[in-house]
């Protein structure tokens, strides 16, 4: 089984690469081979070869770097998401999806177009929280970090609900995307280290059924979940 790191290398603001690291872990642990590939900027990928994709956060600058290379993959990668392909983006990487980015100068950049919605960046403006979302695919709550500059309108398929921190704009109680088993999301940490209960969903995802995902060496990072999602809790209700 091959799973990709895309854009390893200047997308990878927050030790995004434990992403990577935490699914290949458990992967591994319950008794799949995988190999995982590490392509960046000038590089290809046959993207159906993929089990799963991961694309991390970047500076603003990165972002619109990386931007022009991504739209390369924009025929392939929607067929990957019509077929049930599981990808994970996180921090400012989904927002390449979409049809525009205006920079806080006013400059704007054409996204790669797979869905409508469209992204404002703030002059000077970065916004950061702690977080707590629910998402309706998982019992258990999402935790970790938010920092952006960015606004993002016209998304109707969010990833999750915002109980505590930032949602995709100004008085949004929606936060990311979810298309198919594509899942885009502010959301740092990493998420997957700090979210076992997700990253055995997105294992399941990955294997299909083809393999039982072994979450039993998971306690430590449960345990470490528990304690980071309680404390987030008391913040929330003295705020």
């Amino acid at each position: 089984m091959k799973i990709l790191h895309l854009y390893y290398d200047i997308m990878n603001l927050y030790g995004e690469y434990a992403n990577i690291s935490a699914m290949d872990r458990i992967l591994q642990k319950s008794g799949v081979e995988c190999q995982t590939d590490r392509i960046s900027i000038g590089d290809n990928a046959e993207l159906s070869d993929y089990a799963f994709i991961y694309v991390g956060s970047g500076t603003e600058k990165n972002q619109k770097v990386v931007l022009e290379d991504f739209r390369k993959y924009t025929v392939t990668l929607k067929s990957y998401i019509d077929n049930g392909g599981v990808i994970l983006m996180t921090g400012n990487s989904f927002e390449m999806l979409g049809e525009k980015i205006t920079d806080a100068s006013g400059a704007e950049f054409d996204g790669i177009g797979i869905t409508d919605f469209t992204v404002r960046e703030q002059n000077k403006i970065r916004t950061t929280s702690d977080a707590i979302l629910k998402a309706d695919f998982l019992d258990r709550e999402l935790v970790g970090f938010i920092n952006k500059c960015s606004e993002i309108f016209g998304i109707d398929t969010p990833m999750s609900e915002v109980l505590m921190g930032l949602g995709n704009k100004k008085d949004d109680d929606r936060e990311g995307i979810r298309i198919n088993n594509l899942f885009g999301t502010h959301l740092t940490g990493p998420i997957l280290i700090k979210n076992p209960y997700f990253l055995e969903y997105i294992a399941n995802l990955v294997v299909s059924g083809k393999a039982d995902i072994n979450t039993k060496y998971l306690g430590f990072e449960k345990s470490g979940y528990e304690v980071t999602l309680s404390e987030l809790n008391k913040r929330k209700t003295t705020v």
